[in-house]
């Protein structure tokens, strides 16, 4: 049983993960980066570049129990290298079908980090049904505001928030 989260945020530094560094910090869970991975852009003919890295973090997700999708918002959607890595989520729907049913069970969460007060309306939607539709279980997403005093309510936010990720492991 383990907790693989997958973080996509334009720069190393961000306080999405910085945030998720210090949520995180006496969690077990392995951290992967997409900016330290090739990931191709959908192609409708399956024709990736042998250096396409994709499948390499679909493993990992098939050895993880939970799964948690962590991005700053941008333009009131999920950052573009995680939009990325959703659009190739519809391989595991056609010719590697095989590898989505083994996403079947996971439980999957969803941790943001934004500039508003309250994350955009419907922002959830695409991590909620896209575990759907691959059989995996979306349990719910944590959002914090990156402005103000937004950040003095981190700790309670934070704590009840991986309770929840401990209950369903």
């Amino acid at each position: 049983m383990s907790t693989l989260i997958i973080l996509g945020s334009a720069r190393k530094d961000s306080h999405t993960r910085t945030l998720v560094q210090n949520v995180f910090a006496d969690t077990p869970h392995e951290l992967v980066d997409l900016l330290d991975f090739n990931i191709s852009t959908f192609d409708y003919e399956a024709d990736y570049s042998k250096s396409d890295e994709y499948f390499d973090i679909i493993g990992k997700m098939t050895d993880a129990s939970t799964i948690v999708f962590a991005t700053p918002v941008y333009w009131y959607s999920m950052s573009g290298m995680m939009k990325t890595f959703f659009d190739r989520f519809t391989d595991l729907t056609t010719f590697a079908s095989d590898k989505g049913k083994a996403l079947a069970g996971k439980k999957t969460f969803l941790f943001s980090v934004g500039a508003d007060p309250e994350p955009p309306t419907g922002f959830e939607s695409p991590f909620e049904l896209t575990s759907k539709a691959l059989g995996m279980k979306y349990i719910e997403g944590v959002y914090f505001s990156s402005r103000g005093d937004q950040f003095t309510t981190i700790a309670s936010t934070a704590s009840s928030f991986l309770k929840k990720i401990a209950q369903s492991v």
